[in-house]
């Protein structure tokens, strides 16, 4: 997985510098998930892998099918990608140009879990503590996972803050068998 992000970044970066300084972030946004969600269709996927279509066909049929989302710049960069036998790097590219859209907005995904469904008023303290911490605006997803016993688990890219009560056991645990 790592090794497809290394040959997706240079293109996501490429992209991403492109629709930043024609202000069309959104635009760039919802099109490579659009190509990342169809590229993922197993029939897709088996055509785009077909060497009897050339690079032209496979680009053109990519944005055939998401024409309502495939601008002229976009449809340069399946042919590119098509070229360069790089189409099955999309849903990559997608997901590291939505890494580099949030950094850019200064805004973070969280998600966080909880024994218990948390009210709204307590979600709302939640995420406004997380973007005091993080000094960036957050977005919460929330799932409830009543194995935690109570307490919260938060995630946000690399970044886990394990603050449930299964998490303090399990080092309690940890800590009398060493």
């Amino acid at each position: 997985m790592a090794e497809l992000k290394t040959v997706a970044r240079p293109y996501a970066k490429a992209v991403f510098e492109v629709a930043r300084e024609q202000g069309h972030i959104a635009e760039w946004s919802n099109m490579l998930n659009t190509l990342a969600v169809v590229t993922m269709e197993p029939k897709l996927k088996k055509a785009l892998g077909n060497t009897a279509f050339s690079a032209e066909e496979k680009a053109s049929a990519l944005a055939d099918v998401c024409a309502e989302v495939t601008t002229e710049q976009g449809k340069a960069f399946l042919l590119t990608l098509a070229v360069n036998n790089r189409l099955t790097l999309i849903p990559a590219i997608s997901e590291l140009f939505s890494q580099f859209k949030l950094n850019f907005e200064k805004a973070v995904n969280v998600k966080f879990t909880t024994a218990f469904e948390l009210t709204a008023e307590q979600a709302q303290t939640l995420a406004a503590s997380l973007s005091k911490k993080l000094d960036r605006t957050v977005n919460l997803t929330s799932e409830t996972d009543a194995s935690l016993i109570g307490g919260v688990v938060i995630r946000t890219g690399d970044l886990i803050i394990d603050g449930s009560v299964r998490g303090k056991l399990a080092k309690l645990s940890e800590a009398i068998n060493s």
